[in-house]
């Protein structure tokens, strides 16, 4: 799996659309929406069902790849009060109970404003961005893709992708992590969730996930070979 350098250590990437920081031992995870097709089927729209149990189980495998002590959800985590159906709270909350050891932050997107803080039983502590990490100093983890003075932000809110393929019928649209200069967003983690292509700057990083492996999409002709260093001071 891709490690790109980040102030003193590294950060990892994983095929689960999650990011794990070594240094710290915390899984970082954005946009997982739980109760989005809940919230779409009070609306009346048809969506998949089980939504809820397949991102548990993506997160139930980005953990055992980890082995991260802790995860911090890069905003986003419930996606709205309608989601808040008795389903969605109780399997998050049972799956929660088989993993009490776990050290669960969130930090406040878009939607948590309107969906609320998780209920206290999901043991999940609720911060403000930017969130900084013991050990790392100069990494703000954020929800929204904005630079931060003398930070290098990590966050989502934007569900990047990546064309790959050309044009026509044979043109893949995959999940991608998407690094600049001074910020990188993470895939949207959630099973029921869109995306959005970012433009690409001069020496952008940019990582697909394609099935079980990420990996790096060299520039498109024009710019220049990817060249960002992580903008994060040891």
């Amino acid at each position: 799996m891709p490690e790109l350098p980040l102030g003193g250590g590294t950060l990892r990437l994983l095929a689960e659309r999650a990011a794990f920081l070594p240094t710290c031992g915390m899984l970082l995870v954005a946009d997982a929406h739980l109760g989005k097709a809940a919230s779409f089927r009070r609306l009346g729209v048809p969506v998949p069902e089980a939504t809820t149990q397949g991102t548990l189980a993506r997160l139930d495998a980005a953990l055992a790849a980890s082995g991260a002590r802790g995860i911090v959800f890069l905003g986003d985590l419930l996606h709205s009060a309608h989601g808040r159906a008795a389903g969605t709270l109780e399997a998050f909350a049972r799956w929660r109970r088989g993993r009490a050891a776990l050290d669960l932050v969130l930090v406040r997107g878009n939607h948590d404003d309107r969906a609320g803080d998780p209920p206290p039983e999901w043991g999940v502590r609720c911060v403000d961005e930017p969130f900084e990490l013991d050990g790392l100093p100069g990494l703000a983890l954020c929800h929204h893709p904005e630079p931060h003075p003398g930070c290098y932000v990590l966050a989502g809110h934007v569900h990047p992708a990546a064309s790959l393929g050309g044009r026509g019928p044979g043109r893949l649209r995959l999940p991608c992590f998407h690094f600049g200069a001074d910020v990188g967003v993470l895939p949207a983690f959630g099973e029921f969730t869109g995306s959005r292509v970012l433009p690409r700057a001069p020496g952008d990083r940019v990582f697909v996930i394609a099935g079980d492996a990420v990996r790096e999409v060299a520039a498109p002709a024009g710019l220049p070979r990817p060249g960002v260093a992580l903008n994060c001071a040891p």
